[in-house]
């Protein structure tokens, strides 16, 4: 089990940028592909960035060229460097850890179906306005 606490939420204005954060706790944080998820009131959760625990790294076409996912494993935190931010990114961002290989499935919307092999953070919310 993974335990996650995102922090680094808040307001920005169009064009600011950000930095999010996921603390990750617990066993077998190093094996697990990693990701972020958005979702704004009315719409579904949709995939952001993801990276797998060899580094490798997946964007949505909407983030792309302005976010950035990383992390950091002796510190077990995940990022998402958000720059050149718009209002349509304005959401609530969850970190979660999956236990399959995610970096296709989350930016593609094909991951709801592996819930049992999800965890979740609690989100924090971000308004660009």
């Amino acid at each position: 089990h993974v335990q996650l606490v995102e922090s680094g939420g808040g307001l920005v204005q169009p064009g600011g940028s950000l930095k999010l954060s996921c603390a990750a706790s617990g066993k077998g944080y190093s094996s697990y592909c990693m990701a972020w998820f958005r979702q704004a009131p009315g719409n579904e959760r949709e995939g952001v960035a993801a990276i797998e625990s060899d580094g490798s790294t997946s964007y949505a076409d909407s983030v792309k060229g302005r976010f950035t996912i990383s992390k950091d494993n002796a510190e077990n935190t995940l990022y998402l460097q958000m720059n050149n931010t718009k209002p349509e990114d304005t959401g609530v961002y969850y970190c979660a850890a999956m236990a399959f290989d995610c970096l296709i499935s989350v930016v593609i919307g094909a991951w709801e179906g592996m819930t049992d092999y999800t965890y979740w953070g609690q989100g924090t919310q971000v308004t660009v306005s």
